[in-house]
């Protein structure tokens, strides 16, 4: 690790010793292994009575926007981490005072190598928007285009890549000494990061997102997505097309209009989930604006996430089972989305699943009756509960469906979105099942049966073969048989190292009896075998008293409980 490094990950662990985590980090060996930071580690007066994970989110706060756009990832990640941080770290404000026009002025020169007046016909001086990552200027092209630039903080790069390595030491660390890490890697964690920030530091690859959007919404007049300036976007710089609009949720509307306007946002979201397999994965109220005509603008395509066909058919499949409250087939389609850690108490989760559908789906149909919100954190909870990874997209989806609805709330408590979902409900499942729909699912199941028949036949005169000749094998892997292993493993080197030594004490007996080569009156290879034995001594007995001895360090009790 290089020495300003170093000097970085001391901040760090100063900055969370001030929050109260010094005891966390003195049990997980930061302090053993990078030194104890100078100066006053006493935890700050105003953080006493506060929450482990307020705590946590006014830690990411302090140290800077790579830990802020941390926590922010984090925050769509209930699948990871208690309810309680998820709602503390989308608490997290990406803000940060605007860098001079002439800074703004001189990246865009150094992105497209010419002045800027040979650019935009003007800039606007104040931004409409200062992040810690780029600020955002409205301006106009040269051909009269009114466009907002979104231009990449000098420096940024650099400052990120130094904390990214600061965070894969700790993610080494963590997965090293932390108990809980089986379902959620510390070293993933930070390698999804890497690739998230990098993709948000790279333009090219958010102008990609808009121009996917606007190809899926180009037939759908009711959506408006801007248009990218190709000619005037870099990795650095982006330029889209202004939208002149308010924001949805305050526009003076009638009861009426915002019906409507709520099924276009409703109709939207159906189109891209289980459509377009491209949706928007932060559609907060904000990124929605009113356009004249009734036209619903929608911005901001940083975050996105991507529906395999097989990923839409079983979200098909669970919001059919969810509005049936078959709490049978939510449990087994849940365990077959994610990645089970270990095998999972099946029943013990479809009980806990039927228990959530009773709690949070009521028999009324109007939206402000329907507990969605906490109906998908309970899920996921439920899900980290029993082991069970769920993947990124799933949660990114999760996160989208929570802001979607509470955007609805806002614009049309009273909508029955059963009757608005139903339609769709019942066109997705007749291309599922329509024989003549080359993508529908029951074509591709009976393909897949037909390709299980005509394999069987074939894989099962291997097996009787390999049975015949004595070359069938099972593969067992069983955690108690690798404890076994590990164990046999150090009894023989332990058994391996006191041989050796009682070797050399032998020999070192021998020498000093007869050999009388010496150095200052002592016998050399006499020496040279009393050390070696102590040595080798040395090592078999730290090996045993010291290996596997104290297990990794539990963190549960520094986070609240999870509801059951």
């Amino acid at each position: 690790m290089k020495l300003a490094d170093l000097n970085r990950l001391r901040q760090i662990t100063t900055a969370a010793a001030r929050y109260g985590f010094a005891d966390l980090m003195e049990r997980a060996g930061l302090f053993r292994r990078f030194g104890r930071p100078s100066g006053q580690l006493e935890p700050l007066a105003d953080t006493q009575a506060e929450s482990t994970a307020r705590r946590f989110r006014r830690l990411l706060d302090e140290l800077g926007p790579t830990f802020v756009k941390l926590g922010q990832i984090l925050s769509t990640r209930a699948d990871l981490l208690p309810a309680e941080f998820v709602a503390e770290l989308r608490l997290l404000q990406d803000s940060a005072s605007p860098i001079p026009l002439e800074q703004v002025r001189a990246q865009m020169e150094a992105a497209f190598g010419q002045p800027v007046e040979e650019l935009f016909a003007s800039v606007e001086p104040v931004p409409l928007a200062a992040a810690s990552m780029a600020q955002v200027h409205r301006a106009r092209t040269r051909a009269g285009d009114d466009v907002v630039v979104k231009v990449q903080r000098p420096g940024i790069t650099a400052q990120v890549n130094a904390d990214l390595a600061v965070l894969r030491a700790l993610a080494r660390l963590l997965e090293a000494t932390v108990e809980e890490t089986g379902i959620s890697s510390p070293v993933g964690i930070v390698e999804e990061f890497d690739k998230a920030i990098h993709e948000e530091l790279d333009f090219v690859h958010e102008a990609a997102n808009v121009r996917a959007f606007a190809a899926t919404h180009a037939a759908r007049p009711a959506l408006r997505i801007p248009r990218v300036f190709d000619e005037l976007t870099t990795s650095t710089v982006l330029t889209l097309e202004y939208l002149e609009g308010t924001r949805l949720v305050q526009a003076d509307l009638s009861p009426e209009r915002r019906q409507a306007l709520a099924r276009v946002v409703v109709d939207s979201s159906f189109q891209q989930l289980f459509v377009d397999g491209l949706f928007h994965a932060d559609p907060h109220p904000g990124n929605f604006l009113l356009l004249p005509g009734d036209v619903v603008g929608l911005l901001d395509f940083g975050l996105v996430g991507r529906l395999t066909r097989a990923m839409q058919e079983t979200l098909v499949l669970l919001s059919v089972a969810v509005a049936l409250k078959d709490s049978d087939s939510v449990a087994r389609l849940l365990y077959r989305m994610g990645a089970p850690d270990t095998r999972a108490n099946l029943s013990g989760f479809r009980a806990d699943v039927e228990t959530l559908l009773q709690t949070h789906l009521p028999t009324a149909r109007t939206l402000a009756e329907v507990d969605a919100r906490h109906l998908l954190t309970d899920l996921l909870d439920l899900a980290v509960k029993y082991r069970i990874r769920i993947p990124r997209e799933y949660a990114l989806l999760s996160r989208a469906a929570v802001a979607v609805e509470g955007l609805l709330r806002q614009l049309a408590p009273d909508l029955d979105i059963l009757a608005v979902s139903l339609p769709y409900a019942k066109q997705l499942l007749a291309e599922r099942y329509d024989p003549a729909q080359l993508r529908g699912g029951l074509m591709r199941t009976l393909l897949r049966f037909q390709g299980l028949a005509s394999d069987l036949p074939t894989q099962l005169s291997q097996i009787l073969l390999d049975l015949e000749k004595g070359r069938f094998g099972v593969a067992v892997k069983s955690p108690e048989l690798e404890k076994i292993n590990d164990s046999l493993r150090s009894v023989a080197v332990i058994g391996f190292l006191g041989l050796c030594a009682c070797g050399f004490i032998v020999g070192a007996f021998l020498s000093f009896a007869q050999v009388s080569w010496t150095v200052r009156g002592l016998p050399v290879l006499g020496v040279f075998g009393v050390a070696a034995a102590a040595a080798l001594f040395g090592a078999a007995f730290t090996w045993y008293v010291f290996g596997n001895r104290f297990g990794k360090l539990r963190v549960r009790r520094f986070l609240p409980k999870r509801r059951d």
